[in-house]
């Protein structure tokens, strides 16, 4: 008997991450099965994220998105039914959700918007110039001056 083992889990709530510990951390955190509502986390560069989350049903209003300690909070909240409606079939899902990423250091939110039942989250990594890597070059000429 073979099982198969998928790392998908551990890929799905981490934007930007480049160290594999912390995706661990992360999946181990998530509810199991915490499938609602869908989503999709996309890269479109070296530096540029987007998490689509599908929120048919849900207007601006109905939605909220707060960043804390590294953390990027999506919640919906369920609306009140129309009054004087009875549902014969109800199968477009409006129930409370909340969706939990943890963001790579530098990771900024660049804009969010809702259109065609699609929460669109757009990412960018900021990186300061202190932190980013320099090139030091090599004087192979010259041997540099030990002080004693």
């Amino acid at each position: 008997m073979t099982t198969a083992f998928s790392l998908a889990p551990l890929f799905r709530s981490s934007v930007g991450f480049d160290r594999f510990n912390d995706l661990f951390e992360t999946a181990l955190r998530n509810e199991p099965g915490s499938t609602y509502p869908p989503y999709n986390v996309e890269k479109h560069g070296d530096d540029q994220y987007r998490i689509v989350v599908a929120a048919a049903g849900f207007q601006e209003e109905d939605l909220e998105l707060q960043v804390e300690k590294g953390v990027l909070t999506i919640s919906g909240g369920k609306r009140d039914a129309s009054e004087g409606v009875t549902f014969l079939h109800q199968g477009i899902a409006q129930r409370a959700f909340k969706l939990s990423f943890r963001l790579a250091d530098h990771i900024e939110i660049k804009s969010a918007g809702l259109s065609n039942g699609l929460l669109s989250i757009d990412l960018l990594r900021v990186i300061p110039e202190e932190a980013k890597a320099k090139r030091i070059p090599i004087n192979g000429a010259q041997k540099p001056a030990l002080q004693h």
